[in-house]
């Protein structure tokens, strides 16, 4: 392995899902500056601990929050010790996190199966938000639908949009009080027949990989649009979630299953995009857009990534650094503006990856 360079690098991992349940390492996983081998963190997080989601808060990057199999834990030391938060609901699988961009005390968790929660006291005790349900579109046999990502509308903050996966998009307009389902246009967009795409959804057909939503994002650069990463592309909304369009990544990526969008801590007109084959595949690549997507040039080099990008992380105070890591266990990343690439594989047995973040 790669020597690691100047950051603390986090990955979280699943133990398998479907055929595979069961079968891989899970847990949370650290390489520290200047370390090769990755140390496994385990101190206050629960036993065989799955992680889902990793976020880093973004005034005090010694403040770290996971999702496990078993609700939220919460770090004071830049993620050494852990704590599990007082959440409502044992046993909660907790898919994804995102802390206010305005308010950092108040701070939002999804799980699977889909429900909301919110902090007001910076993660200390949860409440479970009203009628934040799935509309179960394309809900599957042993599947459940999972809250995959949470998105604060940075200029408008009581404007909250939550992606399900499999199940579209809703929206709030009161910081999460109330919800309303923004699935129809993706579920019109599926008539045309490039976008028709299923694997054994219920209740909705053709139009099952127009419904599975991966991440959302929105820039403080266009705050009127959001940017929806889908097993079919990234696809863009310029009235709230009214309706969506095809970005058509396509003109710029051979590889279109969009896993994650994220827009750089450091220039809101710089955002990143994880591009693949499938969710289970050998190809991945990574994409940088200078100009709020309207374009798009591939950026990672000299390491290939061996299965899907699953997830893609800016350092938040150095812009120098981005890292992407694979659901087969690899973690890829630069530190130097994007000359030069680094492999950093995951230990063995970890084959089931969701999250990565650094500090």
């Amino acid at each position: 392995m790669t020597t690691n360079g100047k950051n603390r690098i986090f990955a979280g991992a699943g133990h398998g899902e479907g055929k595979n349940l069961g079968v891989y390492r899970g847990g949370l996983f650290c390489l520290p500056p200047g370390e090769r081998e990755w140390r496994s963190v385990t101190d206050g997080l629960p036993e065989n601990v799955e992680v889902r989601t990793i976020v880093v808060h973004p005034r005090n990057s010694n403040v770290i929050f996971v999702g496990t199999q078993d609700g939220p834990y919460r770090s004071t030391d830049g993620g050494d010790h852990w704590e599990r938060l007082g959440f409502p609901d044992r046993g909660a699988v907790i898919w994804t996190m995102s802390i206010h961009p305005t308010q950092p005390n108040i701070v939002y968790a999804g799980t699977a199966p889909i429900a909301l929660y919110r902090s007001e006291d910076n993660g200390d005790n949860w409440r479970k938000l009203p009628q934040a349900i799935s509309p179960a579109h394309c809900e599957r046999e042993g599947f459940d639908s999972r809250t995959i990502r949470i998105t604060v509308n940075p200029e408008q903050p009581d404007d909250i949009y939550a992606a399900l996966e499999v199940s579209g998009v809703i929206r709030s307009s009161d910081a999460g009080e109330t919800w309303r389902d923004v699935s129809a246009s993706l579920i019109e967009l599926a008539e045309q027949p490039h976008l028709q795409s299923s694997i054994g959804g219920r209740h909705c057909g053709h139009c099952e990989g127009m419904l599975d939503s991966h991440a959302l994002a929105i820039s403080p650069a266009a705050p009127g649009a959001a940017f929806l990463a889908l097993r079919m592309g990234l696809f863009r909304s310029d009235d709230r979630g009214a309706t969506w369009y095809d970005t058509n990544i396509d003109r710029f990526s051979p590889l279109t299953y969009c896993r994650d969008v994220i827009v750089s801590p450091h220039d809101p007109r710089v955002m990143y995009a994880c591009l693949s084959e499938a969710a289970f595949s050998t190809a991945g690549s990574l994409y940088r857009s200078d100009d709020i997507a309207q374009t798009w040039r591939r950026i990672d080099h000299g390491v290939a990534a061996e299965s899907t990008v699953m997830a893609v992380t800016a350092h938040p105070a150095d812009a120098a650094s981005v890292y992407c890591v694979t659901r087969g266990g690899q973690v890829i990343g630069t530190e130097d503006g994007e000359v030069s690439w680094r492999d950093y594989r995951l230990p063995q047995g970890v084959h089931d990856v969701y999250a990565v973040a650094c500090i």
